[in-house]
């Protein structure tokens, strides 16, 4: 066994310690948040660096959960999701696969248009006149439709398709399927791993998306999640609760219910990832190809 030498094991240290730097950085805001919502307000005011909460209490989170038109925005957030997903999916693999094919015309072309969306935008006023144009506004279609195909996304549907080997989809042209079913019965399955980043990657993008909401939804029970915890973290006029309620209150606070409402949004999301996990491996076409 090779011996390492001094200079090595310095460049390693130095790897690990910026990445425990990098990777605390990155945890502490949460962390943070969740200790904030889950102490009270005497352990809240506390000065220093918040790791764990010295006096639980679930106050915060109960009152939060209270809020009228809570649930309204949970169920509008999920659909906004489910759907999102579904159709992010959908349109974009169906482009990517063409473009994926050597033989499809002006491939070229329709690339470089793609690369061009990513860099240039028609502007936030001429996107909410198409959309009012179409009747979308103050419907979820405006929140799931516009971005359905991301280019940046479609590019790696596309670069993952390509990898797929020629004999595959030659094997099944000589036995008679036609392009639809190769896709749908050998191209999607074997794709499985990238279409759950995507899937991920989507479904995290609708979840935390609210500006788009705050411009095309109007109907306050149509409000999506993200922008109702914005509107009651940040709006003066709305607070979490009234006056009269912190007077009396012992296990709460402004900031306590602040956090509480964060982390409402966040966990969702966060408790899905572990579930999606497993799809991300190597080697799943190991064996499709015999010879």
């Amino acid at each position: 066994m090779k011996k390492r030498t001094l200079s090595e094991i310095l460049f390693d240290v130095v790897n690990i310690l910026l990445l425990l730097l990098l990777a605390f950085s990155t945890l502490y805001p949460f962390i943070y948040t969740l200790t904030l919502s889950l102490s009270t307000p005497a352990a809240a005011k506390l000065p220093g660096l918040h790791m764990f909460p010295t006096e639980i209490t679930l106050a915060s989170y109960r009152k939060v959960l209270n809020l009228a038109g809570l649930d309204h925005a949970f169920i509008n957030t999920i659909a906004r999701t489910v759907l999102g997903v579904l159709i992010a999916l959908l349109a974009t693999s169906l482009t990517a696969y063409p473009l994926s094919r050597s033989s499809f015309p002006h491939r070229s072309i329709l690339m470089k248009l793609f690369v061009f969306s990513m860099l240039f935008s028609g502007g936030l006023i001429p996107s909410y006149l198409l959309i009012r144009n179409l009747g979308m506004l103050n419907s979820i279609w405006a929140l799931v439709l516009p971005g359905a195909v991301s280019a940046f996304n479609m590019f790696i549907l596309r670069n993952f398709f390509q990898s797929i080997p020629e004999e595959i989809i030659d094997s099944a042209r000589i036995d008679g399927a036609g392009e639809l079913r190769i896709f749908s019965t050998i191209v999607l399955p074997l794709s499985t791993p990238v279409l759950a980043v995507v899937a991920l990657w989507a479904g995290v993008g609708h979840w935390n998306a609210w500006f788009d909401a705050m411009i095309y939804i109007r109907d306050m029970d149509k409000q999506v999640l993200q922008l109702f915890v914005r509107r009651t973290v940040l709006d003066e006029s709305d607070p979490l609760a009234t006056a009269a309620e912190l007077l009396q209150a012992t296990n709460f606070s402004p900031e306590t219910l602040k956090a509480a409402a964060v982390m409402v949004a966040t966990l969702p999301i966060l408790f899905i990832y572990p579930f999606v996990q497993r799809f991300f491996v190597k080697g799943i076409m190991l064996g499709s190809v015999k010879g």
